[in-house]
C-alpha cells in the first residue's frame, strides 16, 4: 500500500541584502539594484535614474565599500547571521513537524541569495505551501513590501500555485519586546548602565509616513514597550531615526542631531541599540557603533556603547520559531493527510 507523500512546505527567511564582497564594483552593483527600487526612492524614475547614475553611483560606492571593509568577516555580517538563523530555525522546526517535508531557506531582497532566484527555484520544485517571513520587526513599504512585490511578479507565472502565507511584522510581540529588554539587561549587567538608552531605528522620508506608511508609528510603539519592560523613566531613554539620504525631510528626531545635542547638554554616557534590525549589518556596526560615537564624543560626551542586535540569541530564535509555529499549526489542519 502506497503512503501519501508529505506535504512540501518552504519557509523563506528574508532580509534586506548586502553586496557579495566589500569592493567598489560589488557595492556599486548592490546599490544600483537597491536604489533603483521605486519602493525605496519615490522620485519619478527618469529623474532619479539621472541622479543615480551621474551623482550617486560614481561616488558613493567607494565610501560604502570602505565602510564594509571595516565590518566584513568571512562574509557580510548580515548574510552570516541570516544563515545562522536559517540553520537554527531549520533544526528546531523539522523536529517539531515531522508530518511536513519542511525546508527553511534564506533570501535577500537585494543581492544574493536574491528573492527572485529563490522563487524561481521553487518553480522547479513545486511546493504545497510557502511561508514568507521578512525579518523586519516593523513593516514599511520601503523594506517589507518589496518582498511582497517579488511574489506579486512570480505568482502570475505559476500554473500550480502553492498556498502562500506572509508574516507581516512583529513590532509589539511580547517575545520580541522581552528579547530586546533582556539583551539590554545582559549588556548592562556586564558593562554597567549609561545615563541614556537611545533606541535608534532606520529612518524613512517624512513624506512616506505622511502618505500612510505605518513604520514610524510602529517604531515608536516598540520603543515605548521596551522602555516599559525595562522600567525606565522618561528622562532615561529616547527614540531616534538614523541613515538619512538626500535632501528631503526624514522622520525625526535624527540620531546624530540628538547625540550632538546630548553631548553639548552635558550627557556623559549613552548606550544605543537598534530594534529595527534582526541582524547586525553595516548600518549598525559602522554607522551606529562608530560614526555616531564620534558625533557624541566630539560634542562633549564621554562614554558611548552599541548594544548588538538580537542576531542569533536563543530568545530571538524562540520568537522566530513561535511566529512560524502559528502558521505551521494552521497548515496541519489543511495539509495533513
Amino acid at each position: 500500500m502506497m503512503t501519501a507523500a508529505k506535504p512540501k512546505v518552504t519557509i523563506i527567511l528574508a532580509n534586506l541584502g548586502t553586496p557579495d564582497e566589500p569592493t567598489v564594483p560589488a557595492v556599486r552593483q548592490f546599490l544600483k539594484q537597491f536604489l533603483s527600487d521605486q519602493r525605496v526612492i519615490e522620485i519619478p524614475k527618469p529623474i532619479w535614474q539621472i541622479i543615480l547614475n551621474l551623482f550617486v553611483l560614481p561616488f558613493r560606492p567607494k565610501r560604502v565599500a570602505h565602510a564594509y571593509e571595516m565590518v566584513w568577516n568571512q562574509d557580510s555580517p548580515m548574510r552570516e547571521i541570516l544563515m545562522q538563523q536559517v540553520e537554527a530555525v531549520q533544526k528546531s522546526l523539522i523536529q517539531q513537524y515531522p508530518e511536513f517535508e519542511l525546508n527553511i531557506i534564506p533570501a535577500m531582497t537585494y543581492g544574493n541569495p536574491g528573492i527572485a532566484s529563490v522563487l524561481e527555484t521553487l518553480s522547479q520544485n513545486p511546493q504545497d505551501h510557502v511561508i514568507l517571513f521578512p525579518l523586519f520587526p516593523q513593516y514599511s513599504a520601503t523594506s517589507t513590501a518589496p518582498l511582497f512585490d517579488a511574489f506579486a511578479k512570480w505568482i502570475p507565472k505559476q500554473r500550480n500555485l502553492p498556498g502562500i502565507s506572509f508574516i507581516r511584522d512583529y513590532y509589539q510581540h511580547p517575545l520580541y519586546i522581552q528579547s530586546l529588554a533582556q539583551s539590554v539587561c545582559e549588556y548592562q549587567a556586564e558593562h554597567g548602565k549609561a545615563e541614556k538608552l537611545l533606541m535608534s531605528f532606520h529612518g524613512i522620508p517624512q513624506p512616506y509616513a505622511d502618505k500612510g506608511d505605518p513604520y514610524a508609528d510602529r517604531c515608536r510603539l516598540t520603543a515605548k514597550l521596551v522602555a516599559e519592560a525595562l522600567g525606565l523613566s522618561e528622562n532615561e531613554w529616547a527614540i531616534s531615526f538614523q541613515s538619512r539620504f538626500g535632501k528631503q525631510e526624514w522622520v525625526k528626531p535624527y540620531t546624530d542631531v540628538l547625540l550632538e545635542d546630548w553631548g553639548k547638554q552635558g550627557v556623559k554616557s549613552v548606550q544605543i541599540m537598534s530594534p529595527a534590525f534582526s541582524a547586525d549589518c553595516l548600518e549598525t556596526l559602522e554607522e551606529l557603533a562608530i560614526q555616531n560615537e564620534e558625533v557624541f564624543k566630539d560634542a562633549g560626551g564621554e562614554s558611548y556603547a552599541y548594544i548588538p542586535a538580537l542576531n542569533s540569541r536563543d530568545d530571538h530564535l524562540e520568537l522566530l520559531n513561535h511566529l512560524l509555529q502559528a502558521n505551521l499549526d494552521a497548515l496541519k489542519q489543511t495539509l495533513a493527510h
